[in-house]
């Protein structure tokens, strides 16, 4: 299967636009916080969302709201997370009532999302105020705005795009998603929205979805919090005008790798720009007897504090990888266990059988001061693997989350 990655984020697909402003939730004019994403008919759509019991309010709303399998749009505001409130729910379903009156549509086929401080109040005025310019401006152009208004401690917008065939016509995949802290398995504090033009049923979509998420947000790990608002959620208009996708056929499984190279790509990129982080730092566990034991490895490394303040400090204090292995909760046989570093720094042996083995500090060194860092993990167990994906642990991410709110 060629899948070619291509410009455009959520407007690449056909029937979408999007735009992002600057509306007044957020202090600073200089940072939008206000996104829309829009598509001319209506589209089958699915999402998942976080596992915490204490969820925002948007939330609750959305999956009201998409019960039916349908929506149109997406709209997301930045600063204030509308979680904790005793009005949450009256102001997620105002969002929605102000921005179906604008674009003429229902409100029901509205997903609404909010990112930021839990807690605080969200005021809807500038809302109403922004949302004439904000659907004004939609455009085929719109990704890139609409990827900067979603972000909050970001330090990189997180927008892709990708074009694939199915049943011999050209189809798209656009995505964008904002996260850099408060990220765990189990998804994220991550919002991530993917459009298509695919022809796909909303029951295929939800099933895609949920078999791409299990091995891509649900393996990612910046700090161990789980957040309160993530959600992931697709729209698909099939204007492709592929043959309709109702069970699971070869053109399924061709929009599931797609989906697949989509997610891991936003995922790496959510990992790198962990909050203070400097490096991405990949698990890769092999020889497991299964595939949960190598995700449960595979995450117990990568959610280490010790093993990622290591990581930082470029130390291949390896010992530290098989303490969590140890405590994993997952039967393996810790004697049999090898461990690697690579990067583009080069590659080197620290573990064999369970035990340390002479290595050279100077290389392994060198090979953790790379920005992107593999940690290769064999239980010589069996033939299943599996990835996690992380990143180091640094001082800025305590000054970063000391006065977040404040």
């Amino acid at each position: 299967m060629d899948i070619k990655f291509t410009d455009g984020g959520v407007t690449a697909p056909k029937g979408f636009t999007a735009n992002g402003i600057h509306c007044g939730i957020r202090k600073s004019k200089d940072k939008k916080d206000l996104a829309l994403i829009f598509c001319e008919k209506e589209c089958d759509t699915a999402a998942v969302y976080t596992q915490n019991l204490v969820c925002g309010a948007p939330i609750t709303v959305t999956k009201n709201n998409i019960s039916d399998g349908k929506a149109r749009a997406v709209v997301c505001n930045s600063g204030i997370a509308n979680t904790c409130n005793a009005d949450g729910i009256e102001k997620a379903e105002g969002m929605c009532e102000i921005t179906a009156n604008a674009l003429g549509i229902s409100k029901s086929d509205i997903i609404v999302a909010s990112t930021g401080v839990i807690g605080q109040p969200l005021d809807l005025e500038p809302v109403k105020n922004g949302i004439g310019e904000l659907v004004s401006g939609l455009n085929k152009n719109g990704s890139d705005s609409a990827a900067n208004a979603i972000m909050t401690t970001d330090t990189v917008k997180k927008e892709f795009a990708c074009e694939f065939t199915l049943g011999g016509k050209p189809c798209h995949i656009g995505a964008i998603s904002k996260g850099s802290g408060m990220i765990h398995p189990n998804m994220a504090t991550m919002l991530a929205f993917i459009t298509t033009d695919a022809n796909i049923s909303s029951e295929m979509l939800k099933t895609s979805l949920l078999e791409v998420v299990a091995d891509s947000f649900n393996m990612l790990s910046v700090d161990g919090d789980t957040s309160t608002n993530d959600t992931v959620a697709i729209l698909a208009s099939g204007l492709c005008e592929n043959e309709r996708i109702t069970e699971k056929n070869d053109d399924y499984r061709t929009f599931t790798l797609a989906l697949s190279s989509i997610c891991e790509k936003l995922v790496k990129l959510m990992a790198k720009d962990g909050e203070g982080a400097t490096k991405l730092v990949e698990c890769v566990v092999t020889g497991a007897s299964d595939v949960k034991t190598a995700k449960t490895c595979a995450k117990a490394v990568i959610c280490s504090s010790l093993v990622k303040a290591a990581m930082f400090g470029s130390d291949a204090n390896w010992g530290r990888i098989l303490c969590a292995l140890g405590y994993s909760g997952v039967d393996i046989d810790v004697h049999r266990v090898d461990v690697k570093f690579s990067s583009d720094g080069g590659e080197i042996e620290v573990c064999k059988d369970g035990s340390g083995i002479d290595f050279s500090e100077e290389l392994a060194k060198k090979v953790l001061s790379c920005d992107e860092v593999y940690i290769l993990v064999d239980l010589k167990s069996g033939a299943s693997c599996a990835t996690a994906y992380g990143c180091d642990l640094t001082y800025d991410y305590v000054k970063i989350n000391g006065d977040y709110r404040t």
